[in-house]
Parts: C-alpha cells; structure tokens; sequence
C-alpha cells in the first residue's frame, strides 16, 4: 500500500492549534490582556477567529501606470 501524502499545512491551521495549545497551557486570554479563558467553547471560538484572520489575504497592491 502506498504511503498517503502529507497535506501542507496553512497559516489558519496553524493559528488554530497555537491558540488551542494555550488554552490547554492556561496562558489563552481574551483580548488584549484579558482575563484567562477557561471554557473550551470560548477558546474554540477565539481559535476560529484567529484562523479566519489568518487565512485572509492581505491588502492588494496598487498598480503603477
């Protein structure tokens, strides 16, 4: 049996798994200093986010004529 190839991952899955290692850790805060969050639902929410933020593209560049 072949060996299944490895899919690279992108920028959003890699904020999703960040954010859920810190609320594991107990380090995940909401918002910009926030307090701690301790829902799992709430860090699953704040990982979504953060993997849709990070998924966009960014501005586009203007042509020059």
């Amino acid at each position: 049996m072949p060996m299944a190839r490895k899919k690279p991952t992108t920028q959003g899955q890699k904020a999703l798994a960040k954010t859920m290692h810190e609320w594991k850790a107990g380090t995940l805060h909401s918002g910009r200093g926030g307090p701690v969050v301790k829902s799992q639902k709430q860090a699953v929410a704040i990982a979504l986010n953060q993997k849709a933020r990070a998924s966009k593209p960014g501005p586009k560049k203007s042509k020059k004529r």
